[in-house]
């Protein structure tokens, strides 16, 4: 069965770092899409970063906070990371890895295309 695991969410101060991973299981996650996304309470849900299969060159698409998050991947521990630089309040939420079933490329930040979601990581971010 299919899993997404994230991890590495925490509290921290303006301007300071974190790296969130998730850990998957049940298939080779990373040779498909996956990405990251995050959620504030009363707000939809809202891409963050997505990277393409391997052997679709790995792209990555930035929809939020490019130039200080990084998204990237390591197929061998079949892992996803967002590095999350020079964090601000407003990147507070709840941040979630999710996957698109059998697709190398990722297809645009709509959420009813991606299929698979980890139960997500609470990122804080005080001023």
């Amino acid at each position: 069965q299919e899993q997404l695991v994230e991890s590495g969410g925490g509290s921290v101060q303006a301007g300071g770092s974190l790296r969130l991973s998730c850990a998957a299981s049940g298939y080779r996650a990373t040779e498909y899409c996956l990405g990251w996304w995050r959620q504030t309470p009363g707000k939809e849900r809202e891409g963050v970063a997505s990277i393409d299969g391997d052997h679709a060159g790995s792209k990555i698409t930035y929809a939020a906070a490019e130039g200080r998050f990084t998204i990237s991947k390591d197929s061998a521990k079949n892992t996803l990371y967002l590095q999350m630089d020079d964090l601000k309040p407003d990147d507070t939420a709840t941040y979630y890895c999710a996957a698109v079933a059998g697709s190398w490329i990722c297809p645009p930040f709509m959420e009813s295309r991606w299929g698979y979601w980890g139960q997500g990581t609470q990122v804080t971010v005080s001023s």
